[in-house]
């Protein structure tokens, strides 16, 4: 039986083409936000959900982060990794300096911050809440404007592309997640993503919590935190750990933490991407 993913839509986002080199063969169900994502794996709608999460110019996507966090269960099941390349967007070709509004989602605003500068310094810039959605919004649109997007939402929504690879930086990727109702079986080449808090703030408590780690020689593969959303100044660390959390030294160090913290969550153990 195919299976259905759902994923940050509408067609033509990045998330789509991820979606697609993840499981070609899958029924892709588009929603329009992070949350609904989640909420039709969480309601049975689809099998798994998939969502950015990293991005290497612009870091963290906070919104998955929060979700993780705060309002969901679901496991992060696996993960992918694909480059991304900007295009821009207009419904006729157009001098830059007649161009008022220039739309796209706020991370690849970001990611094309310099481009924008140097070629639309007067534009208004207006976020979407998708690159697919960006275009929508720009044909739409009574004034002169462009859209910040893939080639294939030009092809899906009959748009003309007037520059490729307009991002700051060609070495841009970004990490997506496959979010399921249980995370992955061990395959010997895992990670595990955790997040936790603290109940008091003293001197050495994150120390201590890496140290569970260093001293079984397990590998932090990343580190940062997110405001707890209670109090100003108190946060929530997120890490991601080499290794599987059914593993011994690993599942070890888990129970010490869970000892020594507030707040613990596994969002999942998953396997390592590797290019196919």
């Amino acid at each position: 039986m195919t299976r259905q993913i759902a994923y940050l839509g509408p067609e033509g986002t990045f998330t789509e083409a991820a979606a697609l080199i993840y499981d070609s063969t899958a029924t892709l169900l588009p929603y329009p936000t992070i949350t609904s994502v989640a909420t039709s794996v969480d309601n049975g709608n689809a099998n798994l959900g998939i969502v950015p999460i990293e991005n290497s110019l612009e870091g963290s996507v906070t919104d998955t982060l929060d979700l993780l966090i705060h309002y969901t269960d679901l496991q992060i099941v696996n993960e992918i990794v694909i480059p991304i390349e900007h295009c821009l967007l207009m419904k006729e070709r157009v001098p830059n300096h007649d161009i008022q509004i220039v739309y796209s989602h706020p991370q690849a605003l970001g990611q094309c911050r310099n481009f924008l500068e140097n070629n639309f310094p007067s534009a208004q810039i207006v976020a979407a809440l998708s690159t697919a959605a960006s275009v929508e919004e720009m044909l739409n649109c009574n004034s002169p404007a462009a859209a910040i997007a893939t080639r294939r939402a030009a092809r899906i929504y009959g748009a003309t592309i007037v520059s490729e690879g307009i991002q700051d930086n060609l070495n841009n990727t970004t990490r997506f997640v496959i979010l399921a109702k249980e995370d992955h079986e061990f395959t010997g080449n895992d990670k595990t993503s955790i997040c936790f808090s603290f109940g008091e703030d003293k001197p050495g408590i994150l120390y201590m919590v890496m140290g569970e780690f260093a001293s079984r020689n397990i590998n932090l593969a990343k580190v940062e935190s997110r405001p707890n959303k209670e109090t100003l100044g108190r946060y929530i660390f997120l890490m991601d750990l080499e290794g599987h959390r059914t593993e011994t030294h690993l599942s070890e160090a888990l129970n010490k933490v869970r000892e020594n913290t507030s707040f613990m969550k596994i969002l999942g153990s998953y396997p390592h991407y590797s290019p196919k």
